[in-house]
């Protein structure tokens, strides 16, 4: 079990980071400039927060009542940086040993990381002469080799190209998928994030939100900035009716049973908007404005008819081959259906 609960100030910067991970892998999820980085900084002892307290598996690491602060090294905590902070004069094999402290376990040790890690026909070489997926394995590698009881992953795949990323997240997945502790992923990337943390911690303007399971929180995201982060493109006003949810920015009002009174923003996925007839159930007549093709999707910017003028463009995802078999119009009636809209406070 992982504790954070911790307070820092940096510049105008305020971080107020609260979540437990046990034996999981749990992301940090938010926009860049968040406070992910700090908050891992924070934990491994790189950064001492202002207060509050920081245990693993019931150890203090961090304690400012009790004026307990670890230094890095007797914190059992593994840390893959951005750029994997590997030692350039030292060779691979040489990056791993030096993360070993008992000398008489050293060589084996070595040697079957090494073998799992697929480092063994480079073990000679410096960083310098490694692809970025081999810097990342040596790493790993050293981390592991440490016996940490969590590991702390800052945005692994930042550095490498993307056609790298498929192959060393499904390596890197597996790697963790045998590590005994707690792991904290930190992304930007909502997708990385869903397809390999069991649950997520999102982070809004240095301030965490209650981890939720990960699936959970895509489908049904308790909070604006969460909705954001799972992937929601359209956020608009509301005013609750009775059975009904008025837009004014649009001048539509569309069904939508059981909405709080307290209700006063919504939020639609591009994806759950779709072409339909005129006077079909929730419609909404528009004009198309813009369009953005790329290799397989069109994104379709609409303007409903009676829109205000400066309200925002109602995003529409489609397949790009669906886009061109209704024939690109300029016209579009599209409806969304009720449980396909996101309430908020």
């Amino acid at each position: 079990m992982l504790h954070v609960d911790i307070r820092k100030t940096l510049g105008a910067f305020h971080l107020e980071a609260r979540f437990d991970a046990e034996n999981e892998v749990m992301a940090l999820l938010g926009t860049s400039g968040c406070g992910k980085s700090v908050t891992l900084k924070c934990i491994a002892g790189i950064l001492t927060p202002d207060e509050g307290q920081i245990t693993l598996d019931g150890i203090p690491l961090f304690d400012s009542a009790a004026k307990i602060d670890l230094p890095p090294q007797r914190r059992q905590v593994g840390y893959l940086f951005q750029q994997y902070a590997l030692f350039p004069n030292m060779t691979v094999r040489q990056n791993i040993a030096v993360a070993i402290r008992e000398k008489s376990r050293r060589t084996a040790a070595v040697t079957e990381l090494l073998r799992r890690m697929e480092l063994e026909a480079v073990a000679e070489l410096r960083p310098h002469q490694l692809s970025g997926g081999q810097q990342q394995r040596c790493a790993l590698a050293r981390i592991l080799a440490s016996e940490p009881r969590a590991i702390l992953l800052d945005e692994p795949f930042s550095a490498l190209d993307s056609y790298l990323r498929q192959q060393l997240e499904l390596e890197l997945a597996d790697t963790l998928s045998a590590f005994p502790g707690t792991v904290v992923w930190v992304s930007h990337d909502r997708g990385e994030v869903y397809r390999n943390c069991n649950r997520v911690c999102v982070m809004d303007h240095g301030r965490t939100q209650l981890p939720a399971d990960t699936a959970e929180l895509f489908a049904h995201p308790s909070t604006e900035a969460a909705a954001r982060l799972s992937g929601c493109e359209n956020f608009l006003d509301v005013l609750p009716g009775n059975g009904t949810l008025v837009i004014p920015q649009w001048g539509v009002t569309l069904s939508c049973p059981d909405v709080p009174p307290s209700v006063r923003r919504a939020g639609i996925r591009a994806r759950r908007v779709i072409p339909s007839k005129a006077g079909a159930f929730n419609a909404i007549p528009c004009t198309v404005e813009r369009v953005v093709e790329d290799l397989t999707a069109a994104a379709i910017l609409l303007r409903p008819e009676n829109s205000a003028s400066g309200a925002p463009f109602l995003r529409m995802d489609l397949d790009r081959t669906a886009w061109r078999t209704i024939g690109a119009p300029s016209r579009l009636t599209v409806s969304v259906a009720p449980e396909d809209i996101l309430l908020f406070q």
